[in-house]
């Protein structure tokens, strides 16, 4: 039984570097986009619930983390690492670079079941599905029942993407929703209330055509297929079957369904009509455009808001709204899904190394540790208490348009559309969706069509995986 399912684990992990190789990981990569300038004030060093982790003879357990933070976030994440060695004697964390998410994951799966792997690493959230079914990690529900761990403290809509069957598998670390950007000056200029930024897809239309003038605009969305999810998610769709696969496998996508192909008609007419940029994959490429003033709105990452507010600096006023819905009747459905990585548990390290990262995990989570790293950052806190920070409320004084971001999250219901869709194939997934759009938006297929295809492909790619998989 035992060589059956190593066989098929190492079958699964395989096939997983080949479609990520395949795949790639789209935009979602650490590369210290929305990164900020240092806070003035370091998050103080304490660790609650502290237990005696020191190895006989009195040297500190090693706990080794291996991340995909690099540039300013790199240093940030140093720095977090350093506060957390000097406030006491027993673990002394080592933090490794493995570069961007899909590198990290796929050297984890390499090591894995070798011993040559880290105590714990940093997983993008739509690797999720495969580290839970790697059968490598021990879930971090086991920690917080052994101590009965409060979470009540941490933000519930963010916990929320990360339990499965009513289970918290990893710990929220690095948290992110897209937002949408909007030039001030512009909308001001063009006679549109620039305190009234547009709700619905119509609004947007509109908004687009009247920006659209003097060598401006209106706007450009890269084609990146987490905003697509994400305005599934926002009118209450849902991506995959089986409720996201969060009741069961899902082991069909659901891209081809209406409420996808209407909103790529919706982007696509914007295109066709000329209020709207195609601009390609590179959520950089839409970021440089806007804040050259050539295009008026933008979809982004709330982890992207103080460097954009910063490039517009001298130049114009840059606002916030929430991400817009298809209709008004649709204001009281759906919401955003969590975006960013979290922090999974290795179960082939000694059981006093996974205490000790333990701890570590929850000194990250403690409200200064948090306020410094969103300030920091740009990321969520995940939290609550974080906010009564001192760090945060000056933060927050000098860059209002984050309350969007606040808002948008907090008034998010939690359900099967917002806690996100789940497969072991997501990497693909999202370039599949990346390659229907652009299909659609150059011409080269109908929405309905790009999309159906897709849709298929992704099926596909799911139930292979899931053949791997020993139920």
């Amino acid at each position: 039984m035992k060589s059956s399912r190593k066989w098929m684990f190492a079958c699964l992990c395989m096939l997983m570097v080949v479609l990520t190789a395949c795949g790639g990981g789209g935009n979602q990569t650490a590369t210290g986009t929305g990164t900020a300038e240092a806070a003035s004030s370091n998050a103080s060093g304490s660790t609650s619930g502290s237990t005696d982790t020191t190895e006989s003879g009195g040297d500190p357990v090693k706990v080794v983390w291996w991340h995909a933070m690099s540039g300013e976030l790199g240093t940030v994440v140093d720095e977090l690492v350093k506060q957390f060695n000097e406030s006491q004697d027993d673990v002394q964390v080592e933090a490794v670079f493995q570069g961007t998410y899909d590198e990290s994951l796929n050297k984890l799966k390499t090591a894995m079941g070798s011993g040559t792997g880290p105590t714990m690493i940093q997983t993008y959230e739509i690797g999720s599905r495969f580290m839970i079914d790697s059968g490598a990690i021990t879930p971090m529900q086991q920690f917080i029942d052994k101590e009965s761990y409060d979470v009540s403290h941490l933000e519930e809509n963010i916990l929320g993407y990360y339990t499965f069957d009513d289970r918290l598998y990893s710990m929220p670390f690095n948290t992110s929703n897209p937002i949408l950007y909007y030039n001030k000056d512009a909308f001001k200029a063009a006679g549109l209330d620039p305190e009234n930024p547009p709700k619905t897809y119509a609004e947007v239309e509109e908004a687009a055509k009247t920006l659209t003038k003097d060598g401006m605009t209106g706007g450009s969305f890269a084609i990146y297929g987490w905003f697509m999810e994400q305005l599934l998610a926002n009118q209450g769709a849902e991506l995959l079957n089986n409720s996201n696969g969060r009741e069961g496998m899902a082991d069909q996508a659901q891209l081809g369904a209406p409420a996808a192909v209407s909103t790529l008609e919706w982007w696509k007419k914007m295109v066709d009509e000329g209020s709207m940029l195609n601009l390609g994959r590179k959520t950089d490429d839409t970021k440089k455009a806007f804040a050259a003033g050539q295009i008026a709105m933008t979809l982004d990452s709330t982890a992207s808001l103080r460097g954009i507010v910063q490039a517009a600096e001298g130049k114009f006023e840059v606002g916030t709204a929430a991400l817009p819905k298809p209709t008004e009747a649709d204001a009281g459905k759906g919401g955003v899904i969590v975006g960013g990585a979290s922090l999974w548990m290795l179960n082939d390290r000694p059981e006093e190394e996974q205490q000790a990262a333990w701890q570590f995990i929850k000194f990250l989570a403690e409200p200064a540790t948090q306020a410094y790293w969103h300030v920091n950052t740009g990321y969520f806190p995940i939290t609550k208490e974080a906010y009564n920070e001192d760090l945060v409320k000056e933060n927050l004084e000098k860059y209002p348009q984050f309350q969007t971001a606040i808002d948008q999250l907090h008034n998010t219901e939690l359900t099967p559309a917002t806690q996100g869709a789940v497969m072991g194939v997501f990497p693909e997934a999202r370039q599949l969706t990346e390659t229907a759009i652009e299909e659609a938006l150059t011409g080269a297929a109908s929405p309905q069509d790009a999309l159906d295809r897709a849709s298929a492909e992704i099926t596909q790619k799911i139930q292979e995986y899931n053949s791997t998989v020993a139920q």
